[in-house]
């Protein structure tokens, strides 16, 4: 029997079911709901409540009293440390049901929508090294874990480490010996990059003092091979800045494209700051299908690039263009999906709020030599209006892929005014597309649901609906 202790911890609670987001679920004996993370349905654990309502609470895993049968062995050594690939412990048979079965809560549940019949959700093949982008943090403060706490009464000096940012500490870095989701060179530099700036006594940026002079490194690896790297110092010092770089660069000649950054911000962005090319190329190749697209140090781009051709594939299945329509695409990024998909478009006019996004989808589409594709940059729910229609045509598609926070109304509504014969709707958040899509039930109907997981062993999902007007 679970009993609550007096530092709030439910002892001896059997997780009996999976919730969404990455959490479980326990029930105490009077029907009130546990949502626990880093727990598997099976498990039996001590929980520590950190929110507590009156018919629900959210916990977290004080002890692991016996293991669910379906539990297996973690593959890396930096698991629960480092704050990804949260679900290692689950076979992906299992993770792949989970999803599929949060997809079809939250558009039930949430949106309480008349469903066909769920497509089986697309596994991905390479459930490791799959995705192609990483960003890294050199902190002067290693994480400590809780065991080396404990084992010490003195107080820790100062530790640089290279790593992830330990999750819910902004001035804290796990170090990352070998990471699961990028290959390539992505392990060897970081431990070259460690070793060298360690050796010459280089400093490591301090999050609360605002200083040093190491401070990120994102590396990039394309399916093409083409690899680019750029090291972001928060000093400018020209000397060590062209040692390191030359250094880099010797160390490793499968650099296609290196560039570095000065950032002297608060913050880790570098949207706003100037990226120098170095060696190399200035930005590399990648290919979704039979396209090539170019990816520069601030791109964006899908990180998963051999599945983002499988979700591509969805939605050209669902869209049927047949050579003859034409496309919107809402919320384009950098043109991928649109670009994926004009070889069956009479004309495809993509829509997106970020400038430097639009910048690459024009260059994208040039680089293809494609003339039947057309991107504006500005709000979509502004500019996706009668006066563009007029220019180009009604829509006899809408593709939309908006951000995790979904569609805006005022787009909504726009939507439900066009009326456009088909809408597929691409969502990385089913619970925000269940909100949209309950508005547009009205005058659409959803014909097809096709789940498909692009980040093994997390709880993120990807999911693609089809409307088509009543």
């Amino acid at each position: 029997m679970a009993r609550r202790n007096k530092n709030n911890v439910i002892k001896n609670l059997l997780v009996d079911s999976y919730a969404a987001e990455g959490k479980s679920v326990a029930h105490l004996e009077d029907g009130k709901v546990i949502f626990i993370e880093n727990a598997i349905p099976g498990d039996r654990v001590d929980v520590r409540i950190v929110k507590d309502k009156k018919s629900w609470a959210e916990g977290k895993v004080e002890m692991l009293i016996a293991a669910s049968k379906q539990r297996i062995e973690p593959f890396c050594e930096h698991f629960g440390l480092c704050g990804g690939c949260k679900w290692q412990m689950l076979p992906y048979s299992l993770q792949l049901q989970y999803k599929q079965q949060q997809v079809y809560d939250q558009l039930n549940r949430i949106g309480k929508l008349t469903l066909p019949t769920l497509l089986p959700i697309i596994g991905s093949e390479h459930t490791t090294y799959y995705r192609n982008k990483l960003e890294f943090t050199f902190s002067n403060q290693r994480y400590r874990t809780i065991e080396e706490i404990k084992e010490r009464s003195d107080k820790f000096e100062p530790e640089p480490a290279l790593g992830f940012h330990a999750p819910g500490l902004f001035d804290k870095v796990v170090p990352i010996n070998q990471c699961y989701l990028q290959g390539g060179i992505t392990s060897q530099l970081l431990q070259w990059l460690k070793g060298y700036t360690i050796e010459r006594g280089y400093s490591y940026y301090d999050a609360r003092r605002h200083e040093g002079m190491f401070r990120n490194v994102i590396i990039r690896v394309a399916t093409t091979g083409d690899v680019l790297v750029n090291l972001i110092f928060g000093t400018e010092d020209e000397g060590i800045i062209n040692e390191t770089m030359d250094a880099l660069y010797a160390q490793f000649p499968a650099i296609t494209s290196l560039h570095y950054t000065i950032n002297t911000k608060l913050n880790d962005s570098i949207y706003d700051l100037d990226v120098v090319p170095y060696k190399g190329k200035p930005f590399i190749i990648e290919k979704l299908g039979e396209y090539s697209f170019k990816i520069s140090p601030k791109s964006f781009f899908q990180t998963n690039s051999l599945q983002a051709t499988v979700l591509y594939n969805v939605v050209a299945a669902f869209a049927g263009l047949t050579g003859s329509e034409v496309v919107y695409d809402l919320y384009c990024g950098t043109g991928s999906i649109g670009i994926y998909c004009s070889a069956g478009a009479k004309r495809v006019i993509g829509i997106e709020l970020i400038e430097d996004a639009i910048k690459d989808a024009k260059e994208n589409a040039s680089l293809n030599g494609l003339t039947n594709c057309t991107f504006y940059f500005g709000d979509v729910a502004a500019l996706y209006n009668d006066s563009l229609l007029q220019q180009h045509g009604k829509p006899d598609v809408i593709i939309t892929d908006p951000p995790r926070a979904g569609m805006s109304e005022k787009l909504i509504n726009q939507l439900i005014h066009i009326k456009a014969p088909k809408v597929v709707y691409v969502s990385c958040n089913p619970a925000t597309q269940a909100r949209d899509l309950q508005l547009l039930e009205g005058i659409y109907a959803i014909t097809k649901v096709q789940p498909v997981d692009m980040f093994p062993h997390t709880h993120h999902i990807e999911n693609v609906a089809l409307l088509e007007l009543k």
